[in-house]
């Protein structure tokens, strides 16, 4: 098996692997330091948690390790897609470089220029930046890059995401063609690709796995749940999410929670913490002290779980991490593996679990066509209440919501102006009603047969005593036009004998006369 010591590296840079407790190096590691020490420009690919920082950094070490920096001219130049992947470039360089005398600055946002103009001034032999940084020092006059010996792009698919490929192609056209080129990632696109065979010279291509395998030693879960309603899915997710992590148990020593968007994360950390899990956010948009103060604590233990945007999702590396959730699936099925990837490094165990809703399909279906293997299943923790609503009873709810106003307007219209009568009666009224209707029955007379009362009610002449006292007149006026005075039927069977409250109302013909037939028709008399 293969040791550090076979690698042909400086002895300062052994002493100092020794003294991290490594001794047998990854197979990225292996394969991709003899080349680069060779001076070979090195095509790295192999999945995120194999040891890529280190693969490029401790050549660099032996190579540097011989000449000296020029003010404003880095000898060596990293390039890395995140602050934090940068920073984390910076912590390796000092581990394996203490015991040489090399130098190193680092060029990130959220940090004054003053300070790192300083460090330039002085002149570095590593210098390790994010791009946008770089290209502002450079145009601000503070920084040549003729002298760059060793140009390594760390993570260069992640470049894609973000946008950074003019920016890289721009920092490549800036530095010497004679310069060495050593490229890492995890996946390769076409466009990156592209750029290696434009930049790049005869280069080693080392691919220690196939593209975008997750590890091993990383158990990986998926939990599928329909939401009870489509506004409850955001609530119901951090419902599945605190019970996934109390059913880890002790086991769950520390975790990464994986939001897709930065609004999110600020508010599964606010619910986590209202639940009482030690929980802190980390995204773009926070201050770089921030960042740093967070990843700090969590690193040491004091943060037990960390909610993350994908700007934590590339090159972090905390070896203890036992947990990772995907409270959101990735859009991009290659964040996928570097999401994972945070936890089950450098051998150790690790679980990943991921939650998916109705809407999420396609998303996963382009992760596993990715990774070539099923995601195994495992129950919902949360037996969510699932009520009957109309969209589930294939009801759909706009209709629903709209028969009940339309049904009060029928009800409302067909109530006449002139009625007195309430469309819906009390009990109370229903029970005089009753009461009213017996008393009617018992006092009269069977009800003649419709048309027998018909027939009696128009050879009836009029009689002025039968007009109601409430219209005289309209009676009066119906007399001198050689008309008889309306004449309200007899109350058929049954029928509400009250005068406070009649029925008006036309329900059909029956036993209720029209007013037009109780009407006599008489010829003008001629002139």
């Amino acid at each position: 098996m293969t040791q550090f010591s076979d690698l042909s590296l400086d002895p300062k840079v052994l002493k100092a692997i020794a003294d991290a407790g490594y001794e047998t190096p990854t197979p990225i590691q292996a394969q991709g330091i003899p080349p680069a020490l060779e001076g070979r420009d090195v095509l790295g690919i192999a999945q995120t948690g194999t040891g890529k920082t280190a693969s490029f950094v401790l050549p660099m070490i032996t190579l540097l390790g011989r000449g000296r920096a020029r003010a404003r001219m880095p000898r060596s130049l990293v390039l890395a897609p995140t602050r934090e992947l940068a920073a984390q470039v910076a912590e390796n360089f000092d581990i394996y470089a203490k015991y040489t005398k090399l130098t190193k600055a680092l060029l990130i946002g959220g940090v004054s220029f003053g300070e790192q103009d300083k460090l330039i001034d002085r002149g570095v032999d590593v210098l390790i930046a994010t791009p946008g940084r770089l290209l502002d020092h450079f145009e601000r006059g503070k920084l040549l890059l003729t002298g760059v010996q060793i140009m390594v792009v760390d993570e260069a698919d992640r470049m894609l995401d973000m946008g950074f490929i003019p920016d890289i192609e721009r920092i490549f056209q800036l530095t010497p063609f004679t310069r060495q080129t050593l490229f890492f990632s995890a996946t390769m696109a076409p466009e990156i690709e592209r750029i290696t065979n434009t930049f790049l010279t005869a280069p080693a291509r080392i691919e220690v796995a196939r593209q975008a395998t997750a590890s091993l030693t990383i158990d990986q879960g998926l939990v599928r749940f329909k939401p009870s309603r489509k506004d409850q899915t955001f609530a119901e997710k951090r419902d599945i999410l605190r019970a996934l992590i109390r059913s880890e148990g002790e086991g769950c020593t520390n975790a990464i929670v994986f939001c897709n968007r930065k609004v999110d994360v600020d508010v599964v950390a606010k619910s986590l913490k209202k639940h009482g899990f030690d929980a802190a956010p980390i995204h773009g948009d926070l201050d770089q002290s921030v960042r740093t103060r967070t990843l700090d604590g969590f690193r040491d233990g004091s943060i037990r779980l960390l909610i993350a945007s994908d700007v934590a999702a590339r090159g972090l590396d905390v070896p203890a991490v036992s947990h990772v959730f995907n409270f959101d699936v990735p859009s991009h099925p290659e964040d996928y593996i570097h999401r994972i990837g945070r936890t089950g490094r450098a051998g150790r165990k690790g679980r990943a679990i991921t939650i998916a809703s109705p809407a999420d399909e396609k998303y996963l279906a382009a992760i596993l066509d990715l990774i070539k293997m099923e995601i195994p299943p495992m129950d919902n923790p949360v037996k969510l209440k699932e009520a009957p609503t109309e969209t589930a009873q294939g009801v759909d709810p706009e209709a629903g919501r709209s028969e009940k106003p339309a049904r009060a307007r029928s009800r409302t219209a067909s109530r006449g102006k002139g009625s007195k009568a309430p469309v819906a009666e009390t009990a109370v009224d229903a029970a005089q009603d009753s009461a009213t209707t017996v008393a009617v029955e018992q006092s009269q007379p069977a009800p003649e047969p419709p048309e027998r009362q018909i027939e009696s009610q128009i050879e009836r002449p009029a009689d002025p005593a039968t007009v109601p006292a409430a219209q005289p007149q309209q009676a009066a006026q119906d007399q001198g036009r050689g008309r008889e005075p309306n004449r309200r039927p007899a109350p058929r069977s049954g029928a509400r004998n009250d005068n406070t409250r009649r029925d008006d109302r036309v329900v059909g013909m029956g036993d209720h006369v029209p007013d037009f037939l109780m009407r006599s028709f008489q010829p003008a008399a001629e002139s």
